[in-house]
């Protein structure tokens, strides 16, 4: 198979593109050549090979919940600007 002149035209048409001759040429060229390797890659056997859903194989990586050390509430509130009743003070950033 092979895509004529009429063919790139009318795709460059749908594509909005503005295209002179010599490109058309040379587009017709590339996608002609670009067809021949789809057309050799379909002559290839891939009867005895698996399918696969994804090309690396992958897996979940599970940690361990195991309790660390703590950080205590006035080591985490020593260097904030503005702390009341133990807590962070922050700017109100919704309106009521």
């Amino acid at each position: 198979m092979s895509i004529t002149l009429e063919e790139v035209r009318h795709v460059a048409k749908l594509a909005r593109l503005e295209l002179d001759e010599s490109e058309i040429l040379s587009l017709q060229g590339e996608l002609n050549a670009l067809l021949g390797h789809f057309s050799d890659i379909q002559g290839i056997d891939v009867g005895n090979i698996v399918p696969t859903s994804h090309a690396v194989s992958l897996q979940n990586v599970w940690a361990n919940d195991a309790v660390g050390p703590v950080l205590h509430r006035d080591d985490a509130l020593r260097n904030s600007a503005l702390t009341k009743a133990g807590l962070f003070v922050v700017p109100q950033i919704i309106e009521d």
